[in-house]
């Protein structure tokens, strides 16, 4: 017993607390792959574009989307993209959203694109790709 007595003393290490973890957004529900079907992505080539009157975030497209007619969409994607420098590219849309208002013009679809970190970047494809060309 007098060892133990005399056994040299050793704190114990703090508990670490645990590292924060990086936020991830939770995952959302999954779906029927007879709904992903029913999604309908486009390529459209971006023929005008330009800033909406009265707002900081978003731009007006009107699109080749290989109809014959052109397409109207609206994106909040202002702070990212100048209206000019996105003028000639090749886009992916949703195209078989119903119409909605935003800022009193009617947005025919969704241009996709991709976020992390505060950073956007659109889907932007060969412009090789034909207008009106569906993803698969």
């Amino acid at each position: 017993m007098s060892e133990e007595l005399n056994a040299p003393v050793i704190p114990e290490a703090p508990a670490l607390a645990p590292a924060p973890a990086e936020e991830i957004p939770a995952p959302k529900a999954q779906i029927a792959f007879d709904d992903f079907e029913k999604v309908e992505m486009t390529v459209v080539k971006v023929k005008a574009c330009s800033n909406v009157k009265k707002s900081k975030k978003l731009l007006c497209f009107q699109l080749d989307d290989g109809s014959g007619a052109d397409r109207q969409i609206l994106s909040g994607i202002a702070a990212y993209y100048t209206a000019e420098e996105l003028v000639g590219k090749t886009l992916v849309a949703v195209t078989n959203l119903a119409p909605r208002k935003m800022m009193g013009l009617e947005s025919n679809g969704m241009l996709l694109s991709a976020e992390k970190d505060g950073q956007l970047s659109l889907v932007m494809l060969d412009d090789a790709v034909p207008a009106g060309a569906k993803l698969c």
